[in-house]
């Protein structure tokens, strides 16, 4: 089984998590319109028939939301977003993450989005149309220092609301290299359908940074000798065969096969504001307390059976001396801590260094 000295290596290297976030529509109930009585001499005429009313249910509202960004594709904080439609006009300022979102937009009407930020020419949507409880989401915004056209794309269903937001989740990366794409920094992330958790899951098991680090944590193993094979040449094959091993089936089981059996969230949730308590303790509980992909908290049975799963599946190929329950039992305890520890470091400390990368599509 894996040391705890091996384990925190791998965290420290590659600060890569799972973690769990739905969108919310914002809905509006009818409301029944009061009947009115019409008064008239009881002696004189006879019972007037009550009113009908004419009140129609309401219509849900709608929501836009969008994230601002520059022609290099990196996030513009603090811009100035304005609403405005023939009897609207809301202003709001993008948030750290360049996100913004106008809830309780009633349908029917033709709205326009205007951004500016200091340095950046000033920027402004085509008419965007409403239906009742559309949820829009806003691409195509690049502020520019020059003059260029953009496009803009909107998107009207979750799943493709989800979609962009995993390619944007592809580009995180902690200085650029080491793949970050599991954690969600915006506050409402479509939920993932089954295709994007395995999509995703695949995308980090395969990356070449991972597989580069599957052959560093060979190389200790080695010199600790754990798993207990031999040494020499064909002692580091078997080693890199268990680690790599050990790495996809728990990507895999942790972050796609049981997220998509048990509708799960398997990204993390930064959560960036609060007291440093209330943020400790929201990276501290990820390994037990997830979303779900209705939005509500859930037990994280993904991550924990997805621990434990891994760890079962190693008896097949670690050597017999390390098959024992109380090795299962050490294993997926360390795995818990890493992730408490790499939780920790998300919220504190990598969001910092995470950047994105251009499209390469």
């Amino acid at each position: 089984m894996n040391s705890g000295f091996h384990r925190a290596v791998v965290l420290s290297l590659f600060g890569v998590v799972f973690s769990g976030q739905c969108c919310r529509l914002a809905a509006q109930q009818p409301h029944a319109a009061l009947l009115a009585a019409i008064p008239a001499p009881a002696a004189m005429l006879p019972d007037a028939p009550e009113p009908q009313s004419d009140a129609k249910p309401a219509a849900q509202t709608g929501t836009i939301t969008g994230t601002v960004m520059d022609v290099q594709e990196e996030i513009v904080p603090g811009a100035t977003v304005v609403l405005e439609s023939a009897d609207l006009r809301r202003q709001m300022v993008a948030n750290e993450e360049g996100q913004f979102e106008f809830k309780g937009l009633r349908p029917g009407s033709a709205y326009r989005i205007s951004i500016q930020a200091a340095g950046f020419v000033n920027w402004k949507s085509p008419a965007l149309e409403l239906a009742a409880g559309q949820y829009k989401f806003v691409t195509g915004i690049e502020l520019q220092l020059k003059g260029e056209q953009t496009s803009v794309t909107v998107y009207s269903s979750p799943t493709e609301l989800a979609t962009e937001q995993v390619k944007i989740a592809e580009q995180q990366r902690v200085f650029g290299i080491v793949p970050n794409f599991y954690v969600v920094y915006g506050p409402d992330a479509a939920p993932l359908t089954a295709k994007l958790k395995y999509k995703l899951a695949f995308k980090v098991a395969t990356d070449p940074i991972t597989f580069a680090g599957v052959l560093f944590m060979a190389g200790i193993n080695q010199g600790a000798r754990l798993p207990d094979y031999q040494l020499g040449s064909m002692g580091y094959g078997e080693r890199v065969g268990a680690e790599a091993a050990d790495g996809f089936s728990d990507i895999m089981l942790g972050g796609a096969i049981l997220p998509a059996l048990l509708h799960q969230d398997p990204r993390y949730y930064y959560q960036g504001t609060g007291t440093t308590r209330s943020r400790f303790w929201h990276a501290a509980s990820y390994p037990f307390i997830c979303k779900g992909d209705n939005g509500r908290r859930q037990v994280n049975y993904s991550t924990i059976g997805g621990d434990l799963g891994s760890s079962a599946l190693s008896d097949l190929y670690y050597p017999r001396a390390d098959r024992t329950g109380g090795m299962l039992a050490e294993d997926v305890a360390i795995s818990t801590v890493e992730r408490m520890a790499s939780s920790l470091a998300q919220e504190f400390l990598l969001q910092r260094f995470t950047g994105r990368s251009k499209h390469t599509d």
